[in-house]
């Protein structure tokens, strides 16, 4: 990579750090993007800053042909559009050669929703594990699944709320107060038996957050905070929560394997079926465009279709 190429990804790289303070995730898959895009501009002998539509074109189709879906092109051209667009502000290319270039379409696949005996048999589903750890997943899964929580939202509640909580649940009121995408606060409610779950698990949990006798972490202020915690006391990721419900599926006989996504999903898809209410569960899932919301109305009908083909005589030919 010439030294003036490397200079100008290090520069865009720190600039969206720093100053558009995006993810430390995002950012790596940032540089693996750009690392493409130079590989690409390397084998055509050109320069970042000589790039054309008509290179970038190419680019697109060889990684189509190549089996690329058309989400995972979008997201590699949107890195290098905010790329040509940083170095178009300062002069070093007359125009952005990704503008007006599109990944190929792709089809949208359906939220993967539990159908609503599954997900009651999953939320109802007691492990033979030891009484702090079942009590804090059940109360984790009435919490995914009872109230639509993303996982992110999950991770930050506190046990109470304070200035710097990201979100608590409100045992009085039956509410649950999550920060979610985009930093938008919303409130949700929680119903009779998550309250009863997060009062076992309370009750277990003790006040460091740790189990039995462990000693309290070197971030014990943020693990007596954390309402979910490990069990040493440190406040439980996104990862764990995830390894934890694939676990409890295969424990509890599901065909197949949970996630915590899985969960808002029918939390979403059984609303909707029950209520037909699209803007409510739009509120309730702190979607900002209702259009994100849509597509369980997608789902409700698939499951009214498989109704119908179940049931209806006229449904399918008679051999």
């Amino acid at each position: 990579m010439p030294a003036d190429d490397r200079a100008l990804i290090d520069k865009y790289l720190e600039f969206v750090r720093v100053e558009k303070r995006l993810a430390a995730r995002t950012v790596e898959l940032y540089a693996l993007d750009l690392a493409r895009l130079h590989e690409q501009a390397e084998r055509a002998g050109v320069g970042l800053r000589e790039v054309q539509n008509h290179h970038i074109r190419r680019w697109v189709a060889q990684m189509h042909g190549a089996g690329r879906s058309g989400r995972g092109i979008a997201l590699i051209l949107s890195g290098w559009r905010g790329f040509f667009a940083w170095l178009g502000r300062d002069g070093l290319v007359p125009s952005n050669p990704v503008q007006d270039v599109r990944s190929p379409k792709a089809p949208k696949p359906l939220p993967k929703a539990l159908a609503v005996d599954d997900a009651v048999q999953f939320a109802d589903f007691e492990s033979d594990d030891d009484a702090w750890f079942e009590a804090r997943d059940a109360a984790m899964v009435e919490l995914l699944y009872g109230s639509g929580l993303r996982v992110g939202e999950l991770v930050g509640l506190d046990v109470v709320a304070g200035k710097d909580a990201k979100g608590w649940v409100d045992l009085q009121a039956a509410e649950a107060h999550v920060l979610g995408k985009g930093s938008k606060r919303r409130s949700v409610p929680v119903g009779a038996t998550a309250l009863k779950a997060l009062q076992r698990w309370l009750d277990l949990r003790g006040p460091s957050g740790t189990r039995g006798a462990a000693p309290v972490p070197a971030s014990g202020a943020d693990a007596a905070s954390a309402l979910f915690t490990g069990r040493n006391g440190t406040r439980l990721t996104a990862q764990s929560i995830w390894q934890r419900l694939k676990r409890r599926s295969q424990l509890a006989g599901l065909n197949v394997p949970v996630h915590p996504h899985m969960l808002r999903h029918s939390f979403a898809s059984h609303v909707l079926q029950s209520s037909g209410d699209l803007r409510g569960v739009q509120e309730l899932l702190g979607h900002a465009n209702i259009t994100t919301t849509q597509v369980y109305t997608r789902l409700d009908f698939q499951h009214l279709a498989k109704a119908y083909d179940a049931a209806h005589p006229r449904a399918k030919l008679k051999r």
